[in-house]
């Protein structure tokens, strides 16, 4: 491995940044574990950590926050060391809604979580792994989703935008790095098998949906965990600028 084996995952308690912290883990990545809420969630991810073998951090953060984002990789700075990968997974989404029945206060939250948050984190993530400010290198892998393609209609049209930002950051940002020694990417996943759900109103709905998806089934955490972790890893050396679909052929 060529960077530092210290990664952040964003939004880490549960889902996709979960089973992304225990896969990197496994192969022999320290990891911090962000979470907003959920510390007992956080620490029992943590506890896998360890078991593997690795040091877990759990710190907790609001990615809107930039204080506490600020704080965040400080403590990730004593705690663990140099930042070798970012993974922004924390994200949120809304109740199924059309756009004539959104507020502006959901827009916001909506806009603060998914692309500031991302902006803030790789901004921070950038001044330790770039050579530019003495960095080693390392990787930034964005979480986007088959909505910013497909927009969402009739269901979440402003979550769809958010994820369409963070495409266009990846490709922007990861031309801006690519000759100081850091990769950008993006994985975009389609419909798959956690929580995330639930927030839209309809726990069920990955599903209810399988008869849509062309491998009619949702997919698993664990299979965008896979992407994620090829991507920070040095089988992806020359990959940058680069959104990987997973969407089971939507």
């Amino acid at each position: 491995m060529t960077t530092p084996a210290i990664a952040l995952i964003t939004g880490a308690g549960r889902g996709i940044g979960a089973a992304t912290a225990r896969l990197l883990a496994a192969r022999g990545w320290d990891i911090a574990i962000n979470y907003a809420r959920d510390e007992a969630a956080a620490q029992q991810v943590a506890g896998d950590v360890r078991a593997a073998g690795r040091r877990a951090l759990p710190v907790r953060a609001d990615v809107a926050d930039e204080a506490a984002v600020l704080a965040m990789f400080d403590a990730v700075d004593r705690g663990l060391g140099r930042l070798g990968a970012l993974v922004n997974n924390a994200g949120i989404v809304d109740i199924k809604a059309r756009l004539d029945e959104m507020t502006t206060a959901r827009w916001r939250r909506m806009l603060d979580v998914n692309v500031f948050g991302t902006l803030l984190c790789s901004r921070e993530a950038v001044k330790r792994m770039s050579t530019r400010h003495g960095g080693a290198g390392g990787v930034i892998v964005n979480l986007s989703s088959i909505a910013a393609t497909l927009g969402a209609p009739a269901m979440y049209v402003d979550y769809a935008a958010s994820k369409g930002a963070i495409e266009t950051l990846t490709v922007g940002l990861g031309r801006e790095l690519a000759a100081e020694g850091v990769r950008v990417a993006a994985v975009s996943p389609g419909i798959i098998d956690t929580e995330i759900h639930a927030a839209s109103g309809d726990a069920a709905r990955a599903h209810k949906l399988a008869s849509t998806i062309p491998m009619q089934r949702p997919g698993t955490a664990q299979e965008i965990a896979h992407a994620i972790a090829w991507l920070v890893s040095d089988e992806a050396s020359y990959v940058t600028a680069t959104v990987l679909g997973a969407a089971g052929g939507r």
